[in-house]
């Protein structure tokens, strides 16, 4: 927990011809008692310097009078604050710091001083035990109850967040501010090859974070930011081992940062192994027409078949101290094989000989996913002194990333991608009160499947930007203003289309030159109380999954048609080649009101966007038996088809733009009622249109959720209850989804061991085994959420 206080304190300066020089800046941070509050934060804005306060609650610090500068302090259970201050004061002054029921980190994911109660776009921050109690096997997961967040959930092995109903291309997942370069934004099936157990944070970006990372966030960000490549030597440590009964799952992470004076060295490394989870009753959700069919299919019970799954991975790192920041370099490798839950497929042999015709034979052949990542980052933050610049920061990733599907024993299609991008922020010197950054940034990516079921064809993307961010405080208001422009470049390899397997398809190179406008203002309308408004204009290029995709998809089950296809409706209904295609343009307001200090804080979001030409999966009510491109039951070829797997008649999903609008509601509470007794209740809500009539598919419904924690004396205990409500307002051919509730309790005592934290947990979820389907998920009708499961184990910190 990190919290924000706040000083006014004063230079010392002995004449103009000082101007140049460093002076101490000093000062006594309190809170509402008169108490001192140590192990304070204070730094200056725009700048690298900063200072921590003693026991007393003083701190020195380093500062050039020249100008006028801002201060920004942060303390555990306190607010933020930032102060302006003047050259050519002279006193020392003390300040009070106010106690804070909403907890409150910075976010390291833009160049502005950010956190829930500071930015004009509404962000989150996931930190320290927090996140250790909320960690789970996918990042979807370990932030499905995040407010605006939810998780597109393909069982225990593949989660992606969902941010206010926007998942997939437009919600970028980034390392350290780099693009986690997988495969996970081509389909739900695919995992993101990051870890939240060695993670000392993640940051939410809640609506279009385009400026900062480009046209892939229009929906927002995810950014795990780790150690990897240390900033300070500061001797820390952290490890964790544990086990739940749900997967019979083990786990045990380790992570240490260390060094001198010139030197900073990081070493993390994790490992999980878990098998098939329980569920309550029957994976399949089967109508009632479908069970009294004669031959239906029995499925096990209390078991998600295929569901295990095993990884590992680590990271090590080093940097190279300096007096004005750090330059640094991390290679990390990830691996993972799991089962792709709900589609295990029959394959039929079938064998005449001498006149006589021997029975099928059916065997099942589980579906695998066998990842491997390795991935460098290079990051670099130094201050500088000129007249136009006070930093800069880069950052540059190399990310070689590729997964196989195996079917039978047998490598059935390999996904490949392989990213180099590189960003380099220009921290400008403040002038005339305005401060900020210009960002750089290339990105290159080689997407590649191969195989019998590659739905997509190889593909490159090429992006360039430069974008401006600036922010000034006018009194009570805070302005944040940016811009960003981009080239988009996408190419494909040709793809056999037609009845004629000889003939290919070659596509044009697609260029695209996306923008992004955003102007926010936070107002600190009374003391305790802001509120923000939020205006951006984004446009987004699409995937390259989106416009070239062609072919059976097995991880969801359908058959994915791109944009640059059109359909033929009809009784012989086929594809043709030659749709136009355009970048996808959001317009979004973000309104926020705040309390954010005492024993109670809220916040309050409304958001409203509003996108043209927005790329969407339709349910085209077809099979892919229907499409004339697939008919091989007769003929040549027909010898060949039947040695592939038959998936049977997949539903045809054909990527198509169209005119929509999402809004909705956020709200969370925080109330301090007693020493050790605290309450939170959240609740959030997404709706999802098309202008022309109907919803769009998998947008998540009402929930909300409680959570009572007693804390004291070590021991830390707390009871969550979550109520998802029923989502009846469903698209075309999509099924409704019933309400559920899940009940979870958690208890830690944390104790000193040699002078080091050391914390026993046990932690119950779903309490009431209750039967609950996520109706984002495209496995909702094959794979449910666990049943009751029971975790124990033990971290430490050091």
């Amino acid at each position: 927990m990190k919290h924000s206080a706040s000083m006014l304190a004063l230079l010392t300066v002995s004449g103009l011809g000082l101007s140049g020089l460093s002076h101490a800046l000093t000062g006594q941070i309190i809170d509402a008692s008169g108490d001192p509050i140590d192990n304070a934060s204070i730094s200056i804005v725009g700048s690298k310097v900063e200072a921590s306060s003693d026991a007393n609650g003083r701190f020195n610090l380093d500062a050039d009078p020249a100008s006028a500068r801002e201060i920004h302090i942060t303390a555990p259970g306190y607010s933020h604050k930032n102060i302006l201050f003047n050259p050519g004061q002279t006193d020392s002054q003390q300040i009070t710091l106010k106690r804070s029921a909403i907890e409150q980190i910075d976010v390291t994911a833009t160049p502005f001083h950010a956190s829930i109660m500071e930015s004009a776009q509404p962000v989150t921050v996931v930190a320290g035990d927090e996140l250790r109690r909320k960690q789970a096997a996918t990042l979807g997961e370990t932030l499905k109850n995040e407010v605006g967040v939810h998780s597109s959930y393909f069982g225990p092995v593949s989660s992606s967040p969902i941010i206010r109903g926007l998942n997939g291309p437009r919600v970028l997942i980034t390392q350290n501010g780099l693009d986690v370069s997988d495969a996970s934004r081509v389909g739900p099936d695919h995992v993101v090859a990051t870890e939240a157990s060695t993670a000392e944070q993640i940051e939410i970006l809640r609506g279009p974070a385009t400026l900062f990372y480009g046209s892939g966030a229009i929906g927002g960000v995810v950014n795990i930011v780790d150690d990897r490549v240390p900033s300070s030597s500061e001797a820390k440590g952290a490890y964790s081992v544990g086990h739940n009964t749900v997967s019979d799952e083990d786990e045990i992470s380790a992570a240490y940062t260390g060094g001198n004076d010139k030197i900073a060295v990081h070493v993390d490394a994790f490992w999980r192994d878990g098998s098939d989870y329980e569920i309550p009753g029957i994976a399949v959700l089967e109508t009632e027409e479908e069970h009294e069919e004669e031959g239906h299919e029995e499925h096990a019970d209390g078991v998600l078949e295929n569901s295990a799954s095993e990884s590992k991975g680590f990271n090590i790192g080093g940097s190279l101290l300096l007096d004005n920041g750090y330059i640094g370099l991390a290679y990390g490798h990830l691996e993972r094989v799991n089962g792709i839950p709900g589609h295990e497929h029959e394959e039929e042999h079938e064998e005449e000989e001498e006149g006589e015709e021997h029975e099928h034979e059916e065997e099942e052949a589980n579906v695998l996913s066998d990842l491997k990542q390795e991935r460098w980052q290079l990051i670099s933050e130094l201050s500088l002194d000129t007249p136009w610049l006070s930093g800069v920061n880069t950052r540059i990733g190399y990310t070689d990333y590729e997964h196989a599907e195996i079917e039978d024993g047998g490598i059935g299609t390999i996904f490949s991608n392989e990213t180099l991008q590189a960003r380099v922020d220009l921290l400008l010197q403040e002038m005339d009160g305005w401060r900020g950054a210009l960002s750089l940034e290339v990105k290159t990516s080689d997407f590649e499947a191969i195989g019998e079921e590659a739905f997509t064809p190889p593909s490159r993307t090429e992006s360039y930007a430069i974008a401006m961010m600036q922010e000034k405080h006018f009194g009570d208001f805070l302005w944040q203003l940016g811009a960003r422009v981009e080239k988009v470049t996408l190419d494909a390899d040709p793809i056999a289309f037609g009845h004629d397997e000889d003939e290919l398809l070659h596509f044009d190179e697609l260029d695209f030159n996306p923008y992004s406008l955003s102007v926010g203002v936070v107002w600190d309308f009374t003391e305790d109380y802001n509120a923000t408004v939020s205006l951006t204009h984004a446009q987004r290029a699409p995937s390259a999954s989106e416009l070239f995709s062609y072919g059976a998809h097995i991880g969801t089950g359908s058959f994915e048609v791109g944009a640059l296809f059109w359909l033929h409706d009809g009784e012989d209904p086929h594809f043709h080649e030659g749709n136009n295609v355009e970048e996808e343009v959001s317009n979004n307001i973000d309104l926020s009101l705040r309390k954010h200090s005492g024993n109670i804080g809220w916040v309050v979001n409304v958001f409203y966007n509003q996108v043209e030409n927005y790329y969407y999966e339709r349910n085209t009510g077809y099979t892919s038996e229907d499409i004339e491109d697939h008919d091989h039951e007769e003929g040549e070829g027909e010898e060949e088809h039947e040695e592939e797997h038959d998936h049977g008649a997949l539903p045809v999903y054909v990527f198509e733009q169209a005119d929509v609008t999402l809004y909705g509601l956020e709200a969370q509470l925080a109330w301090q009622f007693s020493t050790p007794f605290s309450l939170n209740i959240w609740g959030d809500s997404v709706r999802g249109t098309l202008d022309d009539g109907g919803n769009l598919p998998r947008i998540p419904p009402l929930r909300l959720g409680s959570q009572l924690r007693y804390q004291h004396q070590g021991w830390d205990a707390a009871l969550s209850v979550s109520h998802y409500f029923e989502q009846n307002m469903a698209s075309d051919l999509e099924t409704e989804t019933d309400g559920y509730t899940l009940v979870d309790a958690e208890m830690a005592y944390t104790f000193e061991v040699s002078n080091n934290d050391l914390t026993v947990y046990f932690n119950a979820s779903n309490l009431t085994d209750e039967e609950a389907r996520v109706h984002s998920s495209f496995l909702k009708n094959l794979a449910p959420l666990p049943g009751r499961g029971l975790s124990i184990g033990l971290r430490g910190q050091f």
